[in-house]
This record gives structure tokens, sequence and C-alpha cells, in this order.
């Protein structure tokens, strides 16, 4: 029996929780460089890839293979939900039918970190015979897919976080990055509003904040609302029943001031006999309001600068109810 091939395998070495740390901190700090030196980079071929990809009416379709093809899913994933519409195309799967789905119309982006990968060379030649033009990510712009290319965009690191320089990751990190900017420039270029970014996006928590307006969730009806000759007597109740927000109306129904359960405390403090008193004496007379057609995200970042719970929703005539940030947090708006 052989002693070698029982023989124990040799004890690799074990990183202790320091040395994890701080190569989790090397890591970070690489790819961050790598992101952060690509700024200076940018230059005409970005312009130009913006120009082609809003010249055309048709669509985006990206291809890349191995990490590349990820991160080209992603950018495509980007570029549709920010008003560009884009596609991932496998290239060994485009050439075996679906290369069908690229047109004269539209833009090819073809992602590579060295710029030689076989697989896109069928790609190239397809394009070529349909005149669609070529955007390229790639990390070497000396590259034969760099040298084809109508644009070019600069995605090379001067080495990659892994120790070995091996795995793609600062230079995915760098190229994910880069399609990230492309994909703001065009919506920036197209005009790409909020409201645009809501109708492609209607389901799940995105949707609810992009287009839920407080009118959807402010309490309408039976709420309470005070004249300001009312006690302090008169709003224990209605501030209880409101969560601590009781609005002060006159008699035209325009807001003129809120009683909060802290303006009760503190005016507890310094009055003895303080029940009877009105409520125009102590309330907040300019209160930060919401208007009913607002976004509801609006009305949330109000709250949270200002430091109060709820909102007088003022309209066209006057009070029209109050907003809490129990009920925005309950429908999803964040």
């Amino acid at each position: 029996m052989s002693t070698v091939a029982n023989a124990p395998a040799e004890a690799r070495p074990v990183a202790g929780s320091g040395t994890i740390l701080e190569e989790a901190r090397r890591v970070l700090r690489m790819e961050a460089e790598a992101v952060a030196a690509l700024g200076p980079r940018l230059g005409d071929g970005f312009l130009r890839a913006v120009d082609l990809i809003c010249s055309r009416d048709g669509m985006v379709v990206l291809s890349g293979v191995g990490k590349s093809g990820l991160i080209a899913r992603k950018i495509a994933a980007t570029l549709t939900s920010t008003g560009t519409p884009a596609v991932f195309l496998h290239p060994v799967d485009g050439l075996h039918g679906d290369v069908g789905i690229a047109s004269p119309g539209n833009v090819l982006v073809l992602l590579s970190r060295s710029g030689a990968t076989e697989e896109l060379n069928g790609l190239l030649a397809f394009a070529e015979l349909r005149g669609m033009p070529v955007v390229a990510l790639v990390g070497d712009t000396g590259s034969p897919l760099a040298r084809q290319a109508a644009a070019v965009l600069d995605c090379g690191v001067a080495v990659e976080a892994c120790p070995m320089d091996l795995a793609p990751t600062s230079s995915t990190t760098a190229t994910l990055a880069m399609g990230d900017a492309l994909a703001v420039a065009l919506l920036r270029r197209r005009g790409f509003r909020a409201a645009d970014f809501a109708r492609l996006h209607p389901g799940g928590s995105l949707g609810r904040r992009l287009t839920l307006r407080v009118r959807d969730v402010m309490v309408a009806e039976d709420y309470p609302a005070v004249r300001g000759e009312a006690t302090v007597r008169d709003v224990i109740v209605p501030l209880a029943r409101m969560r601590g927000t009781v609005p002060v109306i006159d008699d035209a129904n325009a807001l003129v001031g809120v009683v909060t359960a802290g303006d009760v405390a503190r005016l507890m403090e310094h009055a003895e006999d303080f029940l009877g008193l009105a409520v125009s004496t102590f309330m907040t007379r300019t209160p930060r309001t919401a208007g009913p057609d607002e976004l509801g995200a609006a009305a949330v970042r109000r709250m949270e600068e200002h430091g109060v719970m709820a909102l007088p929703v003022v309209g066209d005539t006057g009070l029209e109810g109050i907003v809490h940030l129990h009920d925005l947090l309950r429908a999803g708006v964040v």
C-alpha cells in the first residue's frame, strides 16, 4: 500500500478574524479605486455611445461571456427600467437562431475584459452584415473588439482585487459602474422623469413610493378639527384618537395651527390650571403641511426632516384631512 496516497493533506494556513477583515477592506478599497479611475477616462467614446443609442429606434442588445455576460444582464435590466429598452443575448444562443432578435435599428453592446473573446466574433460579423453599430465595454482599448467598435468605453483596471489577479473582481465592478453611468446618461438625455419610472415599476414598494399620493392615505372623513377657542379639555380625547395631532381651523375651514400632544405636555409644565385654556394661546401657528396630490414619499421626508408624526392636508378648499406617518409606512411608501 502506498504511504504517499494515505498521507494527510498538507495543512493550509487559516486566516484569523483580523486578517479576514483587512482583506475585505483591501478588496473594497481596490474596487472603489478602480471605479474612481474611470471618470477621467470618459470622453468622446462615451458621448458617441450615447448618440448612437439615442439615434436608433430599436433596442440595445447586450452580450458577453462568463462574468461579463452576468454584468451585461444587469446593465440590460437597468437600461430597460430607465427608459432604454434592452435585452441580453448570449453569443452562443445568438449564433443558433436567437440572433434574429437583432435588427438594423438596434445597437449591439459587447462586454469583454480582454476585448478578444472568441465567442463574440460571430455577433460582430452579424452586426457588420446588418449594419448595426457596436459599442464595446472593454478592458483593453487596443484589442480587436475595440478596433471594430463604433464607440469604445474603457473599463480597464490596473489589477484585479483577487489576490492572484485571476478572478474578475475589480474589472466586473468597473464595467458594472460604467453600465450604470451609461444608463443614467441616457436617462438624462431622454428627459426620463420619476413619473416615467413609476409607469415601468407599477408593482411592489418601488411602485408605491412613486405613485402613492397623500390623498390615498390621509384621514379625510370624521377627523377632529377644532376652533381656536376650544379648550385643552376639549382636545384631550381628539388628541388620543388622532395619535397626537389635532388641526385648528377658522370659520372658513382655513388651517390656523395645530395642537399636538407635545404642546399640551409643555403647557402642563408651566401652567397649573391649564384645562380651561384656549388652544389659540399655545398652539403651533405655523405647522408643516402636505398637499393632497403630492407624493406620499415627499410627505414622509418632510416629517422626518422636522420631527413630526402627522401633517394637516391643505387643498383648494382649506383643510381636507390629516396624514399620519404610521399610515404612510403601513402603505409601503418607504
